[in-house]
């Protein structure tokens, strides 16, 4: 199967992008373009993984191409997550773009979407749920020691000590608050 063209209009995503200032998810995009136009094809199925795939990707390599468009003509700078995608306004000087960006150089290679099996796909959302989920452990664990990012590890060591001493039973401490404690830290400087 060969895919010569995206079939997300670039307009509909810039009208769409334009009407939400602070951003909009993946999820909110796709629902509001299945809205406002017929060209997109929307799995029927959920579970269908590889024709999710297909929309995911189609739609990120639309974005990628529409950000590049944008700062070339310096009209604006679009931010792509998984997450969140925010059009923003173009500033000279400000708003470059990477020379070297892995996802981009991926979602522009059409090839790419021939070539991933569904296998591939399964594989893709291991790892991004892995990644994801290790994110959400090590910001509950430095919620746990009061920290945020960015930390190193030194002030980690340092606050763990800190609140070690603090802590501890053997200092009329609790013996739970010591173990959530050592949990967190264990998450943060586990390498």
């Amino acid at each position: 199967m060969h895919y010569s063209a995206p079939v997300i209009p670039a307009q509909t995503l810039l009208d769409i992008l334009g009407k939400h200032p602070e951003g909009i998810s993946e999820y909110d995009l796709i629902s509001q373009l299945k809205t406002e136009t017929d060209e997109i094809i929307i799995p029927e199925r959920l579970d269908d993984t590889q024709a999710l795939f297909k929309l995911h990707f189609l739609l990120f390599h639309t974005l990628y191409l529409l950000r590049d468009q944008l700062h070339a003509k310096e009209e604006g700078h679009l931010e792509i997550s998984p997450l969140k995608i925010n059009l923003l306004p173009y500033i000279k000087g400000t708003t470059a773009i990477s020379t070297h960006d892995p996802l981009r150089d991926y979602y522009l290679d059409l090839t790419e979407l021939e070539s991933t099996s569904e296998q591939d796909v399964y594989d893709l959302l291991a790892s991004f749920w892995t990644k994801f989920s290790n994110q959400e452990g090590r910001d509950g664990a430095l919620a746990k020691l009061g920290l945020e990012d960015p930390v190193d590890d030194i002030t980690i060591k340092k606050r763990y000590r800190e609140l070690a001493m603090q802590h501890h039973p053997d200092r009329g401490g609790e013996k739970e608050q010591l173990q959530i404690i050592n949990e967190a830290v264990s998450i943060l400087l586990e390498k």
